[in-house]
């Protein structure tokens, strides 16, 4: 089988060339990296050159999470993003986050955020790119916002939001990617069940822990083989469509 872990976050992975190496052999052929402020964004970038010529393909996405809203730095990283997005395979990762009660009750922060991934999804759109979106505890206004911006393919990574706005983003033709969560997260299984296998990614996120067990992306295939359970289907089959699906999404 090949497989594509469409997002983690290498440079935080500890013993990163042991980690590809136990990748490679369950059979990881590419892994999507995410930046997520400017010193991940270069790492990710040098990352995907150093890769290139080799059999685990280490791909670049460069982005600004809404965690890393830093308003000092946010036009520096938009012209970093824009000057470099030509070498990297998506807009990645960014959109919202409402989770924490302090962005909750606060409509400034909120509205900040909003007003940076306007802008990071005209780059997409301008560069014809992927999205690949975080959207925790901020799935309508993720949803609504990337379908007025017109994007055209967008990914909405570790999707647990409710069905409805799920069917919204099937409806435009995105996608979602599922994690090791699908073995046990009510909400994360709820979605990767009600999506079609033309719609589904697979994805580590590495190196985010998943019940106390720190991820690499060798776990990819313990979200092969929760989604396999959940669709009913063999490991192959999930294997060969998620794979496919992936080259389509990030043309690599």
């Amino acid at each position: 089988m090949n497989l594509v872990d469409t997002h983690a976050h290498l440079e935080d992975v500890e013993n990163l060339d042991e980690a590809l190496e136990r990748a490679g052999a369950a059979g990881v052929i590419a892994v999507i990296t995410m930046g997520s402020d400017y010193e991940s964004n270069v790492w990710a970038l040098e990352e995907g050159i150093k890769h290139q010529s080799e059999k685990l393909k280490i791909y670049p996405s460069i982005g600004l999470h809404p965690w890393r809203l830093d308003l000092s730095r946010i036009d520096a990283n938009i012209r970093f993003i824009e000057g470099n997005i030509g070498e990297s395979v998506a807009l990645g990762e960014i959109g919202l986050d409402y989770w924490y009660k302090e962005v909750r009750k606060d409509p400034e922060k909120r509205e900040q955020q909003r007003e940076l991934f306007r802008r990071l999804l005209e780059i997409a759109n301008r560069n014809s790119k992927p999205a690949s979106i975080h959207s925790r505890g901020a799935w309508a206004d993720c949803a609504d916002i990337t379908i007025e911006a017109g994007v055209r393919r967008a990914v909405f990574h570790w999707f647990s939001g409710p069905l409805d706005i799920l069917e919204k983003i099937l409806d435009q033709g995105y996608f979602i990617s599922a994690t090791p969560a699908a073995a046990y997260s009510k909400e994360h299984r709820n979605a990767v069940e009600k999506t079609p296998l033309k719609n589904l990614l697979l994805e580590t996120d590495s190196p985010v822990e998943y019940q106390g067990v720190e991820s690499e992306p060798s776990h990819l295939l313990k979200t092969l083989t929760a989604v396999a359970h959940l669709k009913g289907e063999k490991i192959e089959a999930v294997a060969e469509k998620t794979t496919s699906n992936a080259r389509l999404v990030f043309d690599i």
